[in-house]
């Protein structure tokens, strides 16, 4: 993973890998909207004089692409952990125990996972169908549902997934982020705490890849450790659209394009909010786990309160219940702290940075191979790169 993560540290190096024979067919995506074909949206929208423009484009395809990855990645949570009706396919039924494991950390995970499911499985129909309108073409992930399903009771075993969860290298930095004054638009190289940093070590899973690992019950250390693994992993995946939707909305040229981030966005927030409310409530445990071979320690975050300095510029504050962003410092000092959502630096490249952030989470692993090889990472960040590409036009 790290080898691979290295060949996107830059913008010239991730074009010539997506000019190399390794990616063959990448290049010759989406032609017909790069060689200036004529689409719908070529036309003035609705007395906005600022037509939807290529870049647009890019921003909505690249997004589309990702609420699709969460889409799947979420089904998965949702078939073993969420409230089981008939809203949206693929509920078999759950798994109790998984379930029962995951409201140690609230009483309404399974609803919150269920819903959570339902509004990113809305985010990525909704940009398809918006993108088709205006006479472009959508992209279609669905070559790269490779990977396989959890075999525990309550998951679609024969499903092929875009996503992999059991393979999890979660950096939880997030959440010293938003508990401290520091911003890393202000000061990037600002360091920040992990909460949990054996998460960010090795592999965990954060779903029962089989039976074996739910046997012991609800009060088994090893399934307490999965489903607080995937407490933090809600977290992490939540915070990336928090700060993607307003940086690449900074890119956008029509105000109806610029109103269907505006809108969607500010609900990723509300999931990222959730969420970290939730995961703080993880008890102190220390599990190994028997495929992995990897060791994950929780501690109590809630007594992380005594050493609490929202002004310290170490980025270590982890108390559990700042869930509110702290004041932080924003375009210039002399303006002093305020509440925002961050980063949002166009300049840290947004769309770019979120694909490299599912790449060392581990989420396109293949558990055949310990690689990711399934083909969807090239296209992603192709797609990655003519979002951050793209510019307002006056």
């Amino acid at each position: 993973m790290k080898k691979m993560g290295n060949v996107f540290t830059s913008g010239s190096s991730r074009r010539s890998f997506l000019k190399n024979g390794t990616v063959a067919g990448a290049a010759t995506m989406g032609a017909g909207l790069l060689a200036g074909k004529a689409f719908a949206f070529d036309r003035e929208d609705d007395g906005d004089r600022a037509p939807i423009t290529k870049g647009d484009i890019a921003i909505l395809r690249f997004l589309q692409a990702l609420e699709t990855v969460e889409e799947d990645l979420w089904r998965q949570y949702a078939e073993l952990g969420g409230t089981q009706d008939n809203e949206f396919s693929g509920l078999t039924g759950g798994n109790a125990a998984y379930m029962q494991a995951l409201q140690l950390l609230d009483g309404d995970m399974p609803q919150y996972i269920h819903d959570n499911t339902d509004d990113e499985i809305s985010h990525a129909r909704f940009l398809k169908n918006y993108l088709e309108s205006k006479g472009a073409e959508s992209f279609d992930l669905t070559p790269f549902k490779v990977l396989p399903s959890s075999q525990a009771d309550g998951a679609d075993k024969t499903a092929r997934r875009l996503t992999n969860l059991t393979q999890l290298t979660i950096d939880t930095s997030f959440w010293s982020r938003y508990r401290s004054i520091t911003n890393p638009d202000f000061d990037p190289n600002a360091p920040f705490a992990q909460a949990v940093p054996s998460l960010n070590v090795g592999k965990h899973t954060a779903i029962p890849r089989t039976n074996a690992d739910t046997s012991g019950g609800v009060n088994d250390p090893h399934l307490m450790a999965i489903a607080f693994t995937a407490g933090f992993h809600f977290v992490f995946i939540e915070q990336g659209g928090t700060s993607l939707y307003p940086t690449l909305a900074q890119h956008v040229t029509n105000l109806e394009v610029l109103r269907i981030l505006l809108s969607i966005g500010p609900s990723e927030t509300m999931h990222f909010q959730t969420w970290q409310d939730k995961a703080g409530n993880a008890t102190p445990l220390t599990d190994v786990d028997p495929v992995n071979k990897s060791t994950v320690t929780f501690t109590d975050l809630h007594g992380a309160q005594g050493e609490t300095n929202p002004e310290s510029l170490n980025g270590d504050t982890l108390q559990a219940n700042l869930i509110m962003p702290e004041p932080t410092h924003f375009l210039d000092q002399k303006f002093g702290p305020v509440a925002i959502i961050r980063p949002t630096s166009t300049a840290l490249g947004g769309a770019v940075a979120a694909v490299q952030s599912f790449l060392t989470d581990g989420l396109f692993i293949n558990p055949k191979t310990n690689k990711n090889d399934t083909g969807i990472v090239p296209r992603l960040m192709q797609l990655a790169e003519e979002a951050d590409e793209a510019r307002r036009q006056l």
